[in-house]
């Protein structure tokens, strides 16, 4: 899958007092896509680093964002971080230093431990590499998957996605000879679901159902729950998604070991939030507050960005439904009517 690294999405904006900035594992964090496209005059087919070049990726990353965790500063890693990870971690330093100007009182350093890479071989730029590693935070024994990304050789590696999955569920990527993983194209015929249209089909499904996606947490559960939470005495409650597929929002994936793709897509959605006459919004936590333009009086409109990482199955190979391992979401704006 190509990027085309100019088209760069805009960074957007459960009871607001007990609303988590970050849900899922980048609370713990507080915590393009590829393929043979001809990219600035290169054909030569090639891995998109060397181990070493991966490890010290990771490395740069590591202390850029433990510099900003600590200060609540994120000019301190806005050269590390890019894509969904960028403007869902970015929100996050920017709520916490307007609530806390003096750094981060409950800073402890983020720490990655026995890393794995998944490094695949293509011709062009961008390119693109995954890490699979632990961490000394959020659930023992998971699995911290991040993709790192660059436009050009001049370029430093940015972690565009991340995601936490359990040890078993991170799927095996075939090498070839070399050791190189394989990626997928983002319009590859081969998979149930073009990783291209992912974003745009995982939306559409928020919103309809279907049988596109296997059920779970990510999928029919989280259906039910907005469909539980759309209307209740005093407040209603009304939601878009949104694809974000351009630059470093490109899906990107690599070739699993039973024909299949893992592939990373974001998503970002609004959720407004309506009282009804003589009634008012739930009070929003101090970082809702802190990302918040306007002034509440009868609505509030949430914005998010997600990054998702799903398994795509190989088409015609048995269960065709796309199953969603894990999803990090971050509120990134709100404005108050």
């Amino acid at each position: 899958m190509s990027r085309d690294r100019t088209g760069h999405s805009p960074r957007r904006p459960r009871s607001l007092s007990r609303f988590a900035l970050v849900t899922g594992a980048l609370t713990a964090l507080s915590m393009a896509a590829s393929g043979c496209v001809v990219v600035h005059g290169e054909r030569r087919i090639v891995p998109a680093a060397t181990p070493g070049e991966a490890a010290r990726a990771l490395k740069d990353f590591t202390v850029a964002y433990n510099n900003a965790d600590r200060t609540y500063d994120r000019s301190k890693d806005a050269d590390r971080v890019t894509g969904p990870l960028a403007d869902i971690d970015g929100a996050r330093l920017k709520a916490g230093r307007t609530n806390n100007p003096g750094g981060n009182p409950s800073h402890s350093p983020l720490e990655f431990d026995d890393a794995e890479y998944a490094i695949p071989a293509k011709a062009g730029w961008p390119r693109w590499f995954v890490a699979n590693t632990t961490a000394n935070k959020g659930t023992p024994g998971s699995r911290w998957l991040l993709v790192f990304t660059r436009g050009s050789a001049a370029e430093v590696w940015q972690a565009s996605y991340l995601t936490v999955l359990g040890a078993g569920d991170v799927p095996k990527f075939p090498r070839d000879e070399n050791g190189w993983a394989e990626p997928v194209t983002a319009d590859d015929a081969a998979l149930a679901v073009e990783p291209e249209r992912l974003g745009r089909t995982y939306s559409a499904y928020l919103k309809a159902g279907g049988d596109t996606f296997a059920s779970g947490i990510h999928t029919s559960q989280w259906r039910a729950q907005r469909e539980k939470f759309a209307s209740k005495p005093g407040l209603a409650r009304q939601y878009i998604d949104e694809p974000l597929v351009s630059g470093d929002y490109a899906p990107v994936g690599l070739r699993t070991a039973d024909g299949g793709a893992l592939v990373f897509f974001a998503t970002h959605r609004f959720e407004k939030q309506t009282a009804a006459a003589g009634t008012s919004i739930p009070d929003p936590s101090a970082d809702v507050r802190a990302l918040t333009t306007g002034e509440i009086k009868q609505s509030l409109t949430l914005e998010f960005v997600s990054n998702q990482v799903v398994l795509d199955p190989a088409k015609g190979s048995g269960d065709q439904r796309v199953s969603v391992l894990g999803r990090i979401e971050g509120l990134t704006g709100a404005k108050g009517d």
